[in-house]
């Protein structure tokens, strides 16, 4: 128990300094913080609340009060503001969020309520807080049902606690691991004393960076001269953020932010995750964006949804049929929430994958799995399914039950199977679409040898924080990475050069160069593969034995034999656990044909190996 409160206080501070939690902080930091500043006055008040002295006196600057300009002689109705606003409106704030996550949507199924009734009563009180600031008779009258609570004098402090439950219900911060775990206790009901447990400690990691803010925000209001005598205008500036928010989000403008701004704290929440479930997986190819295709168990079937989006008569989809009514050769599936911003910055990946790869046997189906409660609303869905464009089926999984069939713990997460139904690779989060393609594109070949495939898609993209895969088709259409530049077609005589750049093949003997193969048109031809990574492998076929010669690196003077049975055969020239710098032969009986050459885990591209790095398709 007490190290899931230690992993609940860290997920929730990584998401108070997060980019998601921008877009409330003005609300914070001028409601929250600089409504409570107090400040040093000239002139005083007598105790029933009148000026003494001939001249009106300013109220506005005495310590903790929010008033006007009074004339001499005049009562002045003085109302306090909490020097604990700002601890108030945090507490607010995430007892409500912690509240409505846990328990809203049961809430709301007993009440017979829309499931996003919440997030709409949020904005709603949220405009009209943001009015009552800029309106004094306007907050006078939300106010008069709660002064009987606070004595015959309506006096009440302005505690802020009110504003805090509104935000708590009205925003949405970005998915976590340990939020993504809180909210789908509260949706499936399954809630115990640890869901309980990491829910609190969730709140209380997100309240600190948000109590700072308030705090800052008290404070600059006191050093500032300029603001000394404007208690109004702060009050002004108050009432403007809080309609701004609303505004922002009833249009979904805190997403739009949060897709241009980077992620600074994805790769801790990737930490967090790990921490809370652990590695996911066996095997060095069964784990979280594995560079190589591994046998990850069965892929689940999707039962369960609700509601099915962008299939014939909204029938549910079958994942080993493509969208086109074709046998699939490879099946992607895509969990995701509308909410949720590192799904909407993959999207538009999954939907290019689809366009492109769907015609040749890739089936993609989309699974919108509920974050929040209003996220279960299937109108909501739709309308998310439109507005991002989406053509591929998506499963409306508002009970979450692919969700759990998956034991599925993260926003987005991507599932990738073969013809066979078999999961050969997943990733958390987003990033790492040259990865993915490759992955599509050797399952496709695995299905289909003859299959003739695009240019990747994301050929030109460079990971600069880390390794990605190199790719070339052997053939004279593709060739790229070839010591001599492009090969020709035909039948031609090969030499090895003196010295080979990294990243390159070269070619020995006698070979018959057709659109995307070459063949080995005498015994002993030899492909020599230059190379900095983790895994290279060459796809082969045909009849015979293939030698494998370690040259230089690691594998240096060792030799191995690999027999070929006439099918296509994946042969591996090298693996390591780290990315190596080598060069092996491969050397190739008459007839043997090779078709595509893969480096895995290659990082030349970040100036690593010296040179100008690969010179041939990365992605």
């Amino acid at each position: 128990m007490f190290s899931l409160v230690l992993i609940g206080l860290l997920g929730g501070f990584i998401t108070g300094i997060s980019p998601c939690i921008l877009p409330v902080l003005p609300v914070i930091f001028f409601s929250g913080g600089a409504q409570s500043s107090r400040f040093q006055v000239a002139g005083s008040l007598g105790t029933s609340g009148q000026g003494s002295g001939s001249q009106g006196i300013s109220i506005t600057g005495l310590p903790g009060v929010v008033g006007s300009q009074a004339p001499a002689g005049e009562a002045v109705a003085v109302r306090p503001v909490s020097r604990w606003r700002p601890y108030l409106v945090v507490a607010g704030l995430v007892v409500s969020f912690t509240f409505f996550t846990l328990l809203g949507s049961t809430l709301l199924s007993l009440l017979g309520l829309p499931q996003d009734f919440i997030r709409w009563a949020g904005i709603v009180l949220l405009t009209l807080i943001g009015v009552g600031m800029l309106i004094p008779q306007v907050m006078e009258w939300m106010e008069k049902p709660f002064q009987r609570f606070g004595g015959s004098s309506g006096k009440r402090p302005a505690n802020g606690f009110m504003l805090g439950l509104v935000l708590g219900a009205a925003y949405v911060p970005c998915a976590g691991p340990v939020l993504a775990a809180v909210s789908v206790a509260g949706s499936t009901g399954n809630i115990g004393a640890e869901t309980v447990a990491l829910a609190l400690s969730f709140a209380v990691g997100t309240a600190l960076p948000l109590l700072f803010f308030a705090l800052a925000g008290r404070r600059v209001t006191e050093r500032i001269a300029a603001f000394r005598t404007r208690q109004r205008l702060i009050r002004s500036i108050a009432g403007v953020t809080m309609l701004g928010l609303a505004v922002g989000l009833v249009f979904n403008v805190p997403a739009v932010l949060q897709r241009v701004l980077p992620d600074w704290t994805g790769s801790l929440q990737s930490q967090v995750n790990t921490w809370l479930h652990g590695e996911e997986g066996t095997g060095e190819s069964c784990v979280d964006g594995a560079p190589a295709l591994g046998e990850c168990g069965p892929m689940k079937p999707l039962e369960g949804a609700v509601a099915w989006l962008n299939t014939p008569s909204s029938a549910p989809a079958d994942t080993m049929v493509t969208s086109a009514g074709a046998p699939a050769r490879a099946v992607l599936v895509d969990f995701w929430a509308y909410s949720c911003v590192n799904c909407q910055r993959t999207l538009p990946i999954i939907q290019q994958l689809h366009e492109v790869y769907g015609p040749l046997g890739l089936s993609v189906v989309g699974v919108h799995s509920p974050e929040y409660a209003f996220e279960k609303e299937t109108r909501n869905v739709e309308a998310a399914v439109g507005e991002y464009g989406l053509t591929f089926p998506v499963a409306v999984d508002s009970n979450l039950a692919v969700w759990t069939a998956y034991d599925n713990h993260y926003w987005p997460s991507l599932y990738l199977g073969d013809a066979k139904g078999q999961n050969r690779y997943f990733k958390y989060g987003d990033g790492g679409k040259g990865l993915l393609e490759a992955h599509i594109r050797t399952l496709l070949r695995e299905a289909d040898p003859s299959l003739t495939l695009p240019e990747p898609l994301f050929a030109s993209e460079e990971e600069e924080a880390g390794p990605r895969t190199t790719h070339t088709v052997l053939g004279s259409e593709g060739g790229r990475g070839f010591v001599d530049g492009a090969l020709s077609a035909g039948a031609q005589e090969y030499a090895l050069p003196a010295e080979q750049s990294v990243d390159t093949f070269a070619l020995s003997g006698s070979w018959e160069v057709d659109a995307r193969s070459m063949k080995a048109a005498a015994d002993g031809a030899i492909v020599r593969v230059s190379y900095y990574g983790t895994h290279v492998t060459l796809l082969t076929s045909g009849e015979g034995t293939v030698t494998l010669r370690g040259v230089d690196g690691a594998a240096a003077g060792e030799e191995s034999t690999v027999p070929l049975n006439g099918a296509q055969t994946p042969v591996q020239l090298a693996a390591h656990e780290q990315a190596e710098r080598g060069v092996v032969e491969l050397v190739v009986p008459a007839g043997v044909s090779l078709h595509e050459l893969e480096i895995l885990g290659n990082v030349c591209g970040s100036g690593r190996c010296g040179g100008e790095g690969p010179a041939w398709a990365q992605f």
